[in-house]
């Protein structure tokens, strides 16, 4: 058993577990949008980053890969990993708008403009589809090509492959191939029609405080109380 240390609680963890690994056994929240159980992880989406190290001396890493090590302290929800995760939402928005699971997620950070150019595209490279056609139908036909701004998501030699069963496996899996709630003509980049009330104890603390309840409730509830004592 490895110990280590997450969000301030000192916990005992097999090895050859990941953070994200960590963090959902013990019931600590982080998002994902390329990780699914029963893939490989490929840390294509980051917005699983967490906060590693103490003082001056940390640095962001995606927990479904990085592993968890003897003495490792981790912060899941540091001002600067929400920061750097509404970043990565806005990108994610840029790409694909139109999947509801990206405007889920936008909605739950609060994300509420787009400062990039909107593409309308139609695929955000998560590796979910080529994933799930090699490690779970055994068929691999497609896979990615190129790299950069041309990297993208085809069969061999961009013909129909003979080895492709039209499962449908990997359009079941796709987070793009969801249409938002409104219909494939909404009114705007951003849903926001789910929106979470922002942490607001990261105005003061620079890392979240506690998970229960709305967030925001804790403030809601010591302010009726202070009225009650008025009263």
């Amino acid at each position: 058993m490895i110990e280590m240390t997450i969000d301030g609680l000192d916990v005992q963890v097999e090895e050859g577990s990941s953070i994200l690994d960590v963090a959902q056994f013990y019931g600590i929240p982080v998002p994902t949008l390329c990780h699914h159980d029963g893939l490989t992880d490929y840390g294509a989406c980051r917005l699983c980053i967490v906060e590693i190290g103490k003082g001056d001396n940390t640095k962001l890493v995606s927990s479904c890969t990085y592993p968890a090590e003897l003495g490792l302290f981790v912060r899941t929800n540091s001002k600067r990993v929400v920061e750097a995760r509404k970043v990565l939402v806005e990108l994610l928005l840029a790409m694909c708008p139109s999947s509801k699971t990206i405007q889920d997620l936008a909605a739950a950070m609060e994300v509420t403009k787009v400062r990039f150019k909107v593409e309308q595209g139609d695929c955000v490279l998560c590796g979910l589809c080529v994933r799930m056609c090699a490690e779970q139908m055994d068929a691999k036909a497609i896979g990615f090509v190129n790299r950069g701004k041309d990297r993208k998501i085809t069969t061999p030699f961009d013909i129909k492959s003979d080895v492709c069963r039209t499962c449908g496996a990997c359009i079941y899996i796709c987070p793009a191939c969801e249409l938002r709630c409104q219909g494939p003509g909404p009114p705007g980049d951003v849903c926001g029609s789910c929106a979470n009330v922002l942490p607001v104890c990261l105005e003061d603390e620079d890392d979240k405080m506690c998970f229960l309840g709305t967030c925001g409730w804790c403030y809601k509830e010591l302010g009726r109380k202070k009225n009650k004592e008025k009263e």
